[in-house]
């Protein structure tokens, strides 16, 4: 695990620390994310902004990227098993030396993908959520909820409850579970909690996400520094999803957007993620939620990581460093006994 290096403390409740390496080969991938990836989304999004008719075709293409993921594989030792539910289906991961899912005695982590809610499942994920799965030694469940253009986000968080109720009727104490997701489904596991806390259901034991999208409004992300120098995304990007996908009769609710509550009575919160993110003001505004609330968070923020890098820990030292240091604050509330996790 990496120590934290504090450069701000909002509250007293908050640490945010920079830390990375700053490599060579961090920054390379940086750059060569920027030149493969951020280009062509800017062009795909201006032709979703200019055509309108094009956009729900659109997300259905995007749909169907997760079928190409299909081939990716978690690391050996992975147990894999489907839960299908009524809408959606889940999967939980766990390594063979771990107990059997059905056994709730000790916690589990419950995943939200992400994929600007419109791309993105179990097989695009299955590596990295096996691998934080197994450095936290724990049980993991990863949700394939439903996504645009079928499904509002409304309907996502539906989903996540019933994933959630899913654990606690199964005999899973609700302080042994961590919400965790990245992306969109970093933002997700917000709305979830917040939601369990409203329909009065107890909260997680923790939250857990990888850059968080916890603000459709993408306003605040067009006028940030990192708008100009994020090697994926951007808030004209993300506008396309968020405030057109998601809008109903032209008009976007703040409720969706987890970053507008008042945070009181959440769990403890662990963040990740790049200097260079325009979602760098998202975690910035959960950070400040977090202190208004004095609730405990650790935001760290990664120097040149990509968007969503931890999925890169094959071959990226600091992301491997990342997801060790997520499966650490996972551990202390899944199994807090457990001397071998955060080890990646």
């Amino acid at each position: 695990m990496n120590a934290p290096m504090p450069i701000a403390e909002p509250g007293g409740t908050v640490t945010i620390s920079l830390l990375g390496s700053g490599s060579a080969l961090q920054r390379f991938s940086h750059a060569v994310a920027r030149v493969l990836l951020r280009a062509p989304l800017e062009a795909l999004a201006r032709l979703a902004i200019r055509f309108p008719s094009l956009r729900t075709r659109g997300f259905r293409v995007a749909n169907f990227v997760e079928v190409a993921a299909y081939p990716l594989r978690p690391r050996r030792g992975t147990r894999r098993r489907i839960v299908a539910f009524p809408h959606f289906r889940a999967e939980w991961l766990w390594h063979k030396d771990l107990p059997d899912p059905e056994n709730a005695t000790e916690g589990a982590v419950l995943y939200f993908h992400g994929g600007a809610f419109i791309l993105g499942g179990l097989h695009s994920h299955r590596r990295m959520t096996a691998r934080l799965a197994r450095t936290a030694a724990t049980r993991l469940l990863a949700v394939d909820y439903r996504q645009l253009p079928l499904a509002h986000i409304t309907e996502s968080v539906t989903d996540a409850m019933t994933a959630y109720r899913y654990l606690l009727d199964r005999g899973y104490t609700a302080d042994k579970i961590v919400f965790a997701g990245d992306s969109a489904g970093g933002g997700l596991a917000f709305n979830a909690a917040l939601a369990a806390r409203d329909l009065g259901l107890p909260v997680p034991g923790g939250i857990a996400a990888i850059s968080p999208w916890a603000d459709l409004d993408c306003s605040a992300k067009k006028v940030h520094p990192n708008e100009a120098h994020d090697a994926m995304l951007s808030g004209l990007i993300l506008s396309v999803p968020g405030e057109l996908g998601m809008a109903l009769d032209g008009e976007l609710d703040p409720s969706w957007s987890s970053v507008n509550h008042d945070f009181t009575g959440m769990p403890p919160v662990f963040i990740q993620v790049g200097s260079l993110e325009v979602l760098l003001v998202d975690v910035e505004q959960l950070a400040r939620r977090c202190a208004e609330a004095t609730v405990r968070c650790t935001a760290q923020i990664w120097d040149h990581a990509v968007h969503d890098f931890q999925i890169a820990a094959d071959i990226l030292p600091d992301a491997r460093a990342a997801v060790a240091d997520m499966a650490y604050f996972i551990s202390q509330i899944t199994n807090p006994t457990n001397s071998k996790a955060g080890t990646s």
